[in-house]
């Protein structure tokens, strides 16, 4: 066997459909577009989603739920992370400017001290919110909550 005898298996490769080649190929006058409307001329194209004029799915199905335009979105922060951060960086005051500064946070966060896990250093803590079993435990650690 040599590269020059190499073919395709047999029935596992076909000509492709050369339309609009006259009328000669099979396949003249309309190019296999069929008798006339929009399919059938040049430069059509379908917007997406749309069915022929039938009512398009997205529009059938039933909206559900609701957002809130004054839903107010927090980064959570476990007391088990504000350890971990004053350990990393060696902080005992912990503010939404020194979280942006580490990248933590971005830039309009809004904080809430949560509380999962537990402090054992003292820390100074300024937030946006903050639940009261976390205001508990910085407190017992001897630390101050401070709401902004």
């Amino acid at each position: 066997m040599e590269l020059k005898n190499l073919k395709p298996a047999e029935g596992s490769t076909k000509n492709r459909k050369r339309v609009a080649r006259g009328q000669g190929s099979g396949r003249g006058g309309t190019s296999t577009r069929g008798h006339k409307g929009a399919k059938s001329r040049s430069g059509y194209k379908s917007k997406r989603g749309f069915e022929g004029g039938q009512m398009p799915l997205q529009m059938r199905l039933p909206k559900r739920g609701f957002n809130s335009p004054n839903r107010v979105e927090y980064v959570a922060l476990n007391l088990k992370k504000l350890q971990e951060i004053s350990e990393k960086y060696g902080l005992t005051e912990i503010n939404p400017t020194v979280l942006y500064d580490a990248g933590i946070i971005k830039k309009n966060d809004r904080v809430k001290v949560l509380g999962n896990g537990s402090v054992t250093a003292s820390l100074t803590i300024t937030a946006h919110a903050a639940s009261a079993s976390a205001k508990e435990a910085i407190e017992q650690a001897g630390g101050t909550v401070t709401i902004a």
